[in-house]
């Protein structure tokens, strides 16, 4: 005989009288539990559809703008950070890649001033993020485009073309050898400057430390170079400023510092940075210098296989269309200066230009905006 199944008994709210057995309350409990199950499988799936379109985006975004992600800190300077590894893969030189200013330009204009007249442009182009530009046309000195070219700002490690220019006029063998001195390893570790990494009685060439000066920015390198030449930093930056003064450029710039440490009184204007450049331009040394994308510096003890340093401002504008080839170039960055950069290239049609930027948000952006004023004005 089949056992009759338990029932229950209850009122519902209309009055009507219900019997519900124990097989109807478990299929009751199974249907509950196959929709949770589905409602948690579908939540899995929703949330797994966004997290993929989140990644996607930021990869797009990378993409399109990585100067977003790097904030450069080279020079020096209280508060300066490490110079970090670029986000973007920059592909190793080739031999197709320039490498230097392969032959010594034309001589540019006599002097150093520029001009600005009624077909000077306006850096308009919205793209450009920096809050100073200057474009010089080398054949005259006229200034094709500017973006408040003649007001004071802060040159960070631009400053160092100055040094290098200053060094080299004062150097008669640039063969002779410097030992690194813990006083500027010390002075380049607290000061939190960037550095080609030399080691204490390590020895090399100076010549070697105008490279280590302009390639990766090496304060340790700067530094020697000013030891060196003149005894002393404040001793080399009076050197400096006779240098300024004979290019006519001491109402609009000055320097207490070889290596671009923040200093109020450490200034230029843009137009007086392009002038500089180009004085460095036509000292050969310096030329060689700031034309260089990669180095790698003689063995010592200390690094068997030498330090391999490089010019990351001409690595990475390498690839883009500027309507000519930069053949030098320096990039700079305190806070209080942003990051700048300072570029020579000649045009497709073989004419010469420098052009100057300051306070841009990142070291790429800085770069990017170099090539878009060249795109703009170099025809």
């Amino acid at each position: 005989m089949a056992r009759r199944e338990q029932e229950e008994v209850f009122v519902d709210r209309k009055g009507r009288t219900r019997r519900y057995s124990e097989r109807y309350y478990a299929r009751k409990k199974q249907i509950r539990m196959q929709l949770a199950g589905m409602g948690i499988g579908a939540l899995l799936l929703v949330t797994g559809i966004i997290i993929l379109v989140v990644h996607l985006t930021q990869r797009e975004v990378q993409a399109e703008e990585p100067a977003k992600e790097l904030q450069v800190a080279e020079g020096a300077g209280v508060g300066l950070e490490e110079y970090p590894e670029p986000t973007e893969v920059v592909p190793e030189p080739t031999e197709e890649a320039p490498q230097g200013i392969p032959e010594e330009p034309d001589r540019f204009y006599l002097g150093y001033k520029v001009y600005s007249d009624s077909s000077t442009k306006s850096i308009w182009n919205t793209e450009v993020a920096s809050t100073y530009g200057i474009l010089v046309d080398l054949a005259d000195g006229h200034v094709v485009a500017e973006r408040n070219a003649f007001d004071r700002m802060y040159p960070a490690s631009m400053t160092k073309v100055m040094t290098i220019l200053t060094a080299a006029e004062h150097i008669t063998d640039p063969d002779d050898t410097f030992v690194m001195t813990q006083e500027i390893t010390n002075f380049v570790y607290s000061n939190g400057c960037s550095q080609v990494g030399y080691s204490i009685g390590e020895e090399m060439s100076v010549r070697e430390l105008f490279y280590g000066t302009i390639l990766p920015s090496g304060g340790d390198a700067a530094l020697a170079l000013a030891y060196y030449t003149a005894g002393s930093t404040e001793d080399f930056a009076d050197m400096m400023n006779e240098k300024v003064a004979e290019l006519g450029l001491s109402d609009v710039a000055h320097f207490t510092n070889p290596i671009g440490i923040h200093d109020p009184e450490n200034y230029c204007t843009p137009a007086a940075m392009a002038m500089i450049m180009k004085a460095a331009l036509e000292n050969e040394l310096c030329r060689e210098a700031l034309g260089l994308h990669t180095y790698t510096t003689a063995s010592t003890e200390y690094h068997p296989e030498g330090i391999t340093i490089s010019n990351w401002f001409l690595r990475r504008i390498e690839d883009k269309d500027t309507h000519g080839v930069v053949l030098g170039a320096k990039t700079g960055f305190v806070n209080e200066s942003g990051c700048c950069a300072v570029s020579y290239e000649v045009s497709d049609d073989g004419n010469q230009y420098i052009c100057v930027t300051g306070n841009a948000w990142s070291s790429w952006r800085a770069i990017y905006d170099h090539v878009a004023i060249y795109c703009d004005f170099v025809k």
